[in-house]
């Protein structure tokens, strides 16, 4: 299965490294819930495509997290000073599902590890032309980076994800849709937004999506900012209302 050329991704990979976290207590009901609504693609853990493969594989686009570092109980996000290959392409391809994810993290101490497992995990995957989408942050707490929502920077994580090997990159939306045009405009790969965080409101959700796609984006990869919401079904047809229609804000609101 392939991803539409816009798609709304709904990530679940978080407790890999947060543990409990709230409104994953229950994967299993998660998918259905978001799948049942329209989402077009999951990108998830290992495990949770072990135990839940039959609500996922040939049901929806699956996309499953390869790499990984220490827990938040050690280090924070975005400043981890160890990162790895946990998983193989033959481990997904061995689980059936149709596109892997790994990180490529600008600046940081483990950057040059995860470019080398970007390049290992493209060049394993071109055998069958397995995507490999590339979530590809500049780190945080850095001289050479003062600001890692900075259009420049972010663009630059895309395009190095790229140039490694990504088919897919996934970024986080610089808050104007003329910054994040730069990064579109400098990654020839289709770019998908992260969610990050849960913002603090339903409309917040909504003008990062509609300023994103007006920037180029090509969809969302969001987690919190639909699992955790009141209303799992109305929050995916809002958003796929910008990604899918071109909804405006005011119309998408209204979904809500």
């Amino acid at each position: 299965m392939h991803l539409p050329d816009k798609a709304l991704v709904v990530a679940l990979d978080h407790a890999r490294t947060l543990g409990v976290v709230e409104g994953l207590g229950d994967p299993g009901k998660v998918l259905d819930q978001v799948i049942e609504a329209g989402a077009d693609g999951i990108m998830t853990s290992y495990g949770v495509v072990k135990k839940y493969a039959e609500r996922v594989i040939g049901r929806v686009p699956t996309f499953l997290r390869l790499d990984g570092g220490p827990s938040i109980y050690r280090e924070d996000w975005l400043k981890y000073t160890e990162w790895s290959l946990l998983h193989s392409v033959e481990d997904a391809r061995g689980l059936g599902v149709d596109g892997v994810c790994v990180m490529c993290f600008l600046g940081g101490e483990v950057e040059l590890r995860t470019f080398e497992i970007v390049a290992r995990v493209a060049g394993d995957c071109r055998e069958d032309g397995l995507p490999v989408m590339v979530e590809a942050l500049p780190s945080q707490g850095l001289s050479r980076i003062p600001d890692p929502l900075a259009p420049e920077a972010m663009a630059s994580a895309a395009r190095i994800a790229f140039e490694h090997g990504a088919d897919i990159v996934k970024a986080y939306y610089t808050g104007t849709v003329e910054g994040f045009r730069k990064v579109t405009q400098n990654c020839p790969v289709p770019t998908l937004i992260a969610g990050g965080s849960k913002m603090d409101t339903k409309r917040a959700v909504l003008e990062v999506v509609h300023g994103a796609m007006q920037g180029g984006a090509k969809g969302v990869v969001f987690g919190r900012n639909i699992w955790q919401s009141r209303n799992v079904a109305r929050t995916v047809a809002a958003l796929r209302s910008i990604i899918h229609r071109g909804a405006s804000v005011d119309q998408a609101a209204e979904m809500l």
